[in-house]
C-alpha cells in the first residue's frame, strides 16, 4: 500500500527497491518444479505453466520523464550558500521545496533526475488528497473499498479511494516550485560534511553545494541519517502488475483494500500453512472490464517474507479467481521498512519522508501524511532562517527536528508501532477478526487511524471500543499475545514523557 526503502539486513537476492523497477525474475519458486513422481510431475507442469505465463511477461511500459522548463543551478557560477539544499525530487522533498520556498527561501534540490517520473504506485484516501488540494492529481477515484474478511464475510467502506497520477503530481509539484523560484542540480549526493553555521554537499559531478541546512528526502536507502537505537523494522512486501486480463471478477466502482480469502490455496497444502502462519492478501485497483492493478501484500512481518512466496500466492490466487493476465503492462516491487526506531534527534542533517520514520508503522501509508507535515516542518524552518535572527548550527538543527518529531507525535507514533507489533504476532485468522472488529469501529477512529489523524487519547478510547467489538476469540489472541508490545509501548510513552 505503499513506497521507497533502505536496504534491510541481507533480503532475499529477488528484493529490491520501490524506487527502481526491474524485469521479474524467472526463478521458478520452491515446489513448483517438476518431481519424480508421476503425479506430482503432472500437476508440477500444470502449475509451471501457469507460473511462466504469468511471471514471465515483461512490463511493457518504459521509464519517462518530464519535458519542463526548471531552474537549474549552475555550481560553477553560483558560489553562495544556500539557505536548505534537499535531497531527493520525491514527493517529500519536491512538497518541502515549494512549503518552504514560499516565504522567499533560496532552496535547492538536488537528484540525479529530477525530471523522472517515480515508478511506484500510490494510493490514497481521496479525502485525504482533497484537504491538500490535489485532488486533480487523481487519476481514477473509487467510490467504495471492499475488504474479504473471508469467504463469508465481506465489509464495504462509505470511504472514496483514488490512485495517484504520477505524472500528474509531479508536474503540479514541479511547476510549482519553478514558479516561485526553487532551483535544481541534477547530481547525485555523495557526502555531507559540515561545519559550525553551514554544511557542505559534494555531488558525483564534482560539485560542492553549501546551505544552512540539508534536508534529506531520499528514501529509505539514505545513508545520511543516524540512528542510536537498533532498527528492527517489520518489513511490508508486496509485489504488483498493472495488467491487462481477459476478465476479473471485481466490481469497477469498488476497489478492494484487502481481501483476506485463502480457499485459492485448498490444493496448496504447505502454501495454505504458511499463509496461515504469514499472512498475505490481494489489494485490487479495477479500471476497467480488462485493466486492472493486483498486488499480493504481505502487510507485516520479521523478518521479511520472500518474493518467491509472495508471487507464488499470487499466482495461486489468480488462478482461482479465472483471471488470466495478457499483458503487463506495469510491475511493481515493494518492501516498506515499518515501525522501528526514531532516527537520532536531533542531527545535522533533517529528514522528510521514509528517512525520517514518516511511513505508518502499522499500515504502510506515507505520502498523504509526508504531504501534511512538510506544511508544518516548513513553519519551523521559516522561523530559523527566515527570521532576521537566523538561527542556525546547533540551535537550527533542534528546532528542526523537534518541530517534526513533537513529544506527541513521538508518543503517537508508539502507538501506531504497539498496533504493528500486535499484527506481527497475529496468524491469518486473528488478523481477520482483527480487521473484522477495527472496520466495525466508529468511521471517526478507523478514518484516523488510518490517516493518522488521531490524538494519544483518541487512540486510547479506539482500543477500548475495539477491544469492546472483538470476538472472544480475538480478546484471547490480544489478551494471549499483546501484553509485551503494550507493555513496551506504556515504558516508552513514560519514558518520552519524563525525559
Amino acid at each position: 500500500m505503499g513506497t521507497l526503502l533502505w536496504p534491510p539486513p541481507p533480503p532475499p537476492p529477488s528484493v529490491i527497491s520501490v524506487s527502481g523497477k526491474r524485469p521479474l525474475s524467472t526463478t521458478f519458486p520452491p515446489g513448483l518444479r517438476e518431481t519424480r513422481h508421476s503425479r506430482g510431475k503432472a500437476r508440477s507442469k500444470i502449475l509451471s505453466s501457469k507460473f511462466e505465463s504469468f511471471i514471465n511477461l515483461k512490463p511493457e511500459s518504459k521509464p519517462e520523464s518530464l519535458n519542463l522548463d526548471l531552474r537549474w543551478l549552475d555550481p560553477s557560477t553560483n558560489k553562495s550558500s544556500m539557505d536548505v539544499i534537499i535531497i531527493g525530487a520525491g514527493p517529500a522533498g519536491l512538497r518541502l521545496a515549494e512549503q518552504v520556498s514560499r516565504f522567499g527561501i533560496h532552496v535547492c534540490c538536488v537528484d540525479p533526475s529530477p525530471l523522472s517520473i517515480w515508478p511506484n504506485n500510490y494510493g490514497v484516501w481521496v479525502d485525504e488528497f482533497q484537504d491538500l488540494g490535489l485532488e486533480d492529481c487523481l487519476d481514477k477515484t473509487w467510490p467504495m473499498t471492499r475488504i474479504y474478511i473471508d469467504e463469508h464475510k465481506t465489509k464495504y467502506l462509505d470511504r472514496p479511494y483514488g490512485r495517484v497520477s504520477r505524472k500528474r503530481l509531479k508536474t503540479k509539484l514541479l511547476e510549482t516550485c519553478a514558479a516561485i523560484g526553487v532551483q535544481f542540480h541534477k547530481a547525485k549526493v555523495w557526502k555531507v560534511k559540515h561545519q559550525e553555521f553551514e554544511s557542505l554537499v559534494e555531488c558525483d559531478d564534482g560539485s560542492n553545494l553549501r546551505a544552512s541546512l540539508i534536508v534529506d528526502a531520499s528514501g529509505f536507502s539514505s545513508t545520511f541519517i543516524d540512528y542510536d537505537k537498533p532498527r528492527n523494522h517489520g518489513y511490508q512486501i508486496a509485489h504488483g502488475v498493472l495488467a491487462e486480463v481477459d476478465y476479473h471478477p471485481f466490481d469497477l466502482d469498488q476497489m478492494v483494500l484487502m481481501d483476506w480469502r485463502d480457499s485459492h490455496l485448498g490444493n496448496e497444502p504447505y502454501i495454505r500453512d504458511e499463509n496461515s502462519r504469514l499472512p498475505t492478501f490481494l489489494y485490487a485497483m479495477p479500471f476497467s472490464s480488462n485493466l486492472v492493478f493486483l498486488e499480493e501484500t504481505s502487510l507485516v512481518s520479521r523478518p521479511v517474507l520472500s518474493y518467491k512466496e509472495i508471487k507464488k500466492r499470487m499466482v495461486a490466487r489468480l488462478r482461482h479467481l479465472g483471471i488470466r493476465v495478457r499483458r503487463v503492462i506495469e510491475d511493481e516491487k515493494c518492501l516498506i521498512p515499518m515501525g522501528g526506531p526514531l532516527p537520532k534527534i536531533p542531527q545535522r542533517v533533517a529528514a522528510i519522508g521514509g528517512t525520517a520514520g514518516l511511513v505508518h508503522p502499522s499500515t504502510g501509508y506515507l505520502v498523504a501524511r509526508t504531504m501534511v507535515i512538510a506544511s508544518v516542518l516548513s513553519q519551523t524552518i521559516l522561523e530559523c532562517l527566515g527570521s532576521t535572527r537566523m538561527i542556525r548550527g546547533k540551535q537550527l538543527h533542534e528546532r528542526v527536528w523537534n518541530g517534526l518529531w513533537s513529544s506527541e507525535r513521538r508518543r503517537v507514533r508508539e502507538f501506531y508501532s504497539f498496533g504493528m507489533e500486535t499484527l506481527l504476532k497475529l496468524d491469518l485468522n486473528g488478523t481477520r477478526g482483527f480487521f473484522d472488529g477495527f472496520f466495525d469501529l466508529d468511521p471517526y477512529y478507523w478514518h484516523g487511524f488510518l490517516s493518522s489523524r488521531l490524538s494519544l487519547r483518541e487512540l486510547g478510547l479506539l482500543s477500548l471500543s475495539l477491544f469492546g467489538r472483538a470476538s472472544n476469540t480475538c480478546k484471547l489472541d490480544i489478551v494471549t499475545k499483546c501484553p509485551a508490545p503494550l507493555v513496551k509501548m506504556m515504558g516508552n510513552i513514560v519514558l518520552d514523557t519524563v525525559l
